[in-house]
């Protein structure tokens, strides 16, 4: 998008459009009016914080790649919400959900790794002039990108010399494909209890942690003061800072001593910011900071990831389909072969769909998004979006590295 056709580029403005956005939508879907209560029946209201904000970025009212809020809120609000978010976490509890989490997301990885040779060797059967020569190279930063994260994508693109201007085509067809998605998966988040009551899914675990929490928040909730406020706002943003200072102590410490670690993402500093804000929210759940739950922890934590919310939103251009339909048609297939195995699966070992959602969106999404969709569930579940994306970065290089072995072998 070219900046002259952009209306507003001012952040503080765009920033403002996004509150006001969230504002309204928040507004209207506790509001009583019929109208609004049949539209938001159907319509989740999570879906529409993610949504709005597209449709200004796809039609140049604001340019979401040239805005630097997301960097802001992914860096400064994600950790901190991370860390309200699990203030209130009984983490046996979490370890108590069972293995069917990390299977669902297994099964995700493989999704991934076979549905990208699927996806190039059905719409190249019909179109192998367009999808021949080094456009195979091209998907494995996709693979990459969708089991681990950016460092990941990256490594593919050097491990299969991967043209630039191959490379921005699929950077494309990642954000487009991925955001559509989330969006599909925050839309399954909100009526979860009806296909977990079709599929006859065990929730008691999910459940039992969501009853642990709201059973602590019925006991001990009271109306906050302004010392309690600066208190979490202490805890949010002093926990923010001291996973800044340390993850720019370990990321360069460890790609000195060893760089052949970047494949798991160890290299990354946003990997760290996420696992040491998450880990040190963790911690003080038991210790006497938990208390600042009482006083709504987790209802600033989830406003903070709202407003992350927006700023993914803002990344996605739905008309940028238009400019290279064939190879968004693979990705579309690539994510339908991912999405119906999980089903799958999902269906056979009766797995809820939190499971078979935040499973997904730890391979597709990663650690900004993982916890949104999880939050979606209930905001207790977020560090599980994280637990989850964390073992993607893990995996993220060798799924890649194997995906792009198959589809160099069946490539048109």
């Amino acid at each position: 998008m070219q900046e002259s056709s952009v209306i507003i580029t001012n952040d503080a403005v765009v920033l403002g459009l996004m509150a006001t956005i969230l504002g309204a939508v928040f507004y209207t879907s506790h509001s009583d009016n019929r109208f609004f209560k049949a539209f938001y029946k159907y319509v989740p209201a999570l879906l529409l914080c993610y949504f709005i904000p597209s449709l200004f970025n796809s039609f140049g009212v604001i340019d979401g790649e040239g805005s630097s809020l997301y960097k802001m809120a992914s860096r400064y609000l994600l950790p901190a919400s991370l860390v309200l978010l699990t203030l209130s976490v009984d983490f046996k509890a979490i370890l108590g959900l069972g293995p069917k989490a990390l299977i669902m997301f297994l099964t995700g990885t493989l999704g991934i790794v076979i549905g990208g040779p699927i996806a190039l060797m059905s719409v190249g059967y019909f179109f192998p002039q367009e999808l021949g020569g080094d456009i195979w190279r091209g998907m494995t930063t996709i693979a990459g990108s969708w089991i681990g994260g950016g460092a990941n994508q990256a490594a593919m693109k050097e491990v299969f010399n991967v043209d630039g201007n191959i490379f921005s085509v699929m950077i494309t067809v990642d954000v487009l494909v991925a955001n559509v998605w989330m969006a599909v998966l925050l839309f399954i988040a909100s009526r979860a209890e009806f296909f977990d009551r079709k599929n006859g899914a065990d929730t008691r675990g999910i459940m039992n942690l969501r009853q642990k929490i709201e059973q602590y928040q019925a006991q001990n909730a009271r109306i906050p003061n302004l010392n309690d406020i600066m208190l979490i706002v202490a805890v949010a943003f002093g926990v923010t800072g001291l996973s800044h200072a340390l993850a720019d102590i370990i990321a360069p410490w460890i790609e000195q001593v060893a760089p052949q670690l970047a494949m798991y993402s160890l290299t990354s500093t946003f990997f760290w910011l996420v696992v040491i804000a998450t880990t040190v929210g963790l911690y003080l759940s038991t210790t006497r900071v938990r208390k600042l739950e009482a006083v709504g922890a987790s209802k600033v934590g989830s406003a903070f990831l709202y407003i992350l919310v927006a700023t993914i939103g803002m990344h996605m251009d739905v008309t940028a389909i238009f400019s290279n339909k064939l190879m968004f048609l693979v990705g579309i297939i690539w994510m339908l072969v991912h999405a119906v195995l999980l089903l799958v699966v999902a269906r056979l070992i009766k797995a809820p769909m939190f499971y078979m959602a935040v499973g997904s969106q730890a391979n597709v999404g990663g650690a900004a998004s993982a916890p949104v969709v999880a939050a979606a569930f209930h905001p207790s579940l977020a560090p599980v979006g994280v637990l989850l994306a964390v073992l993607g970065y893990g995996l993220g290089t060798y799924g890649a590295y194997i995906c792009g072995l198959i589809m160099q072998q069946v490539a048109p």
